[in-house]
């Protein structure tokens, strides 16, 4: 099989990394910096990303394309693309609920074909190995399989229905993610009471419980921002299945209270539960 050419929309830190995964077995990887940030720019060039003028020219060039952006951009995307009528395979990898993801579908089919995509995990980078689940037409599932065969992603293909592997994806944000935003709470309102470092010590006695580890509140609070529309694409997901939506909706709501710590790597616990207490 050809080594083929990719497109990657957009290079933040999960999309950027990924792409610098599929550059081991693709021909070249695309991105468009026309309207991108600086953060976009550096990011691209720090992972050997090639850089086009213009949507147009990156469909036109790309067999296949990658879109990795935040949820409520991903069907916006997707009709931008749809109006280029780009024909190769389409991976829908943002977190997004299912019935989206089908929508997505809707806006491309049958000029391109569409591989849901759903990644579990942290950026692969630094030793990390993420998986990359998918879901749609086995030719073109067993393409994007090629594409990051040997490399820090892998891949695992969950059958042919699209949808499955969002749904997979947000079933385990709706935990991993909300259990986070428990822990800061439960933080919180033992540091209100001075009894923070006992809850920490009662905790570390149990095995695998996030309570014990207060440090990593700080990294959800960097990452509210993203984290908080994937859990409401997860609580409409949870509606659609007629199951009660409304904790994933609070703990939306509640990381909405850190949007303003964007990726802020130097922020504390300290600052982090400080930030949480304002309203």
């Amino acid at each position: 099989m050809d080594q083929p050419t990719v497109g990657i929309l957009h290079p933040g830190s999960m999309g950027a990394a990924v792409a610098a995964c599929a550059a081991t077995n693709a021909a070249a990887v695309l991105w468009c910096e026309t309207g991108r940030s600086t953060a976009s720019v550096e990011r691209a060039a720090q992972f050997g990303l090639t850089s086009v003028a213009t949507l147009a020219e990156l469909l036109d060039r790309s067999d296949i394309v990658i879109s990795l952006v935040p949820p409520a951009a991903a069907e916006d995307l997707a009709r931008d693309v749809a109006a280029h009528r780009f024909a190769g395979v389409y991976v829908e990898a943002n977190a997004i609920n299912p019935t989206r993801t089908q929508r997505v579908a809707g806006l491309l089919e049958p000029d391109a074909t569409v591989v849901d995509g759903g990644v579990v995990g942290s950026p692969p980078v630094g030793g990390k190995m993420p998986t990359l689940y998918l879901s749609g037409p086995a030719a073109a599932t067993e393409r994007v399989e090629v594409l990051f065969a040997g490399t820090a992603l892998r891949t695992t293909v969950l059958g042919t229905e699209v949808g499955k592997a969002s749904a997979l994806k947000l079933s385990y944000a709706s935990f991993q993610k909300t259990s986070r935003v428990l822990v800061a709470l439960a933080v919180g309102m033992a540091r209100e009471h001075g009894v923070d470092q006992q809850l920490i010590e009662v905790a570390s006695r149990r095995t695998d419980s996030y309570l014990a580890e207060p440090e990593y509140v700080a990294k959800t609070a960097a990452r509210a921002w993203r984290w908080g529309p994937e859990l409401e694409e997860a609580a409409d997901a949870l509606e659609a299945a007629g199951l009660p939506p409304a904790m994933l909706h609070a703990a939306a709501s509640t990381l909405a209270r850190w949007n303003d710590a964007k990726d802020d790597g130097e922020l504390t616990l300290t600052d982090a539960l400080d930030r949480l207490a304002q309203p």
